[in-house]
C-alpha cells in the first residue's frame, strides 16, 4: 500500500515520515479494502502552540475516509486522526458485515 507524504511549506524530516508510514500500516493491516494514503502536514501561521495540522485520507473500494487533527506536535496530531480513522473503518466495515 502507498503513503504518500506531503508537508506544505516546509520539509517533513525522515523520522517524521517513517513515524506517520508506520502508524497507517499498521492501521491499514486490519482492513482488506485500503488502497492507498494521503497524508497533508500543515502549519498553521498563528501564535497557538496547537499549530500543527495533519490530515489524512485513507483511499478504499468504495468512498474515503477523511480525518483532519490539529496539535503541538505532528506525532499527536497523527495518533489522534489515525484513531479517528480507526472507528471509521470499524463502521464502514460493520456496514458490509450486515
Amino acid at each position: 500500500m502507498k503513503v504518500n507524504i506531503n508537508a506544505v511549506h516546509f520539509k517533513a524530516d525522515q523520522k517524521l515520515e517513517a513515524f506517520i508510514t508506520n502508524k497507517i500500516e499498521k492501521l491499514t493491516s486490519r482492513y482488506n479494502d485500503v488502497i492507498g494514503s494521503e497524508v497533508l502536514l500543515k502549519l498553521e501561521n498563528t501564535e497557538n502552540p496547537e499549530n500543527k495540522i495533519t490530515e489524512i485520507k485513507l483511499l478504499i473500494k468504495g468512498n474515503d475516509l477523511f480525518a483532519s487533527k490539529q496539535s503541538k506536535s505532528f506525532e499527536e496530531a497523527t495518533d489522534s486522526a489515525v484513531e479517528a480513522l480507526k472507528k471509521q473503518l470499524e463502521k464502514h466495515k460493520a456496514k458490509f458485515i450486515k
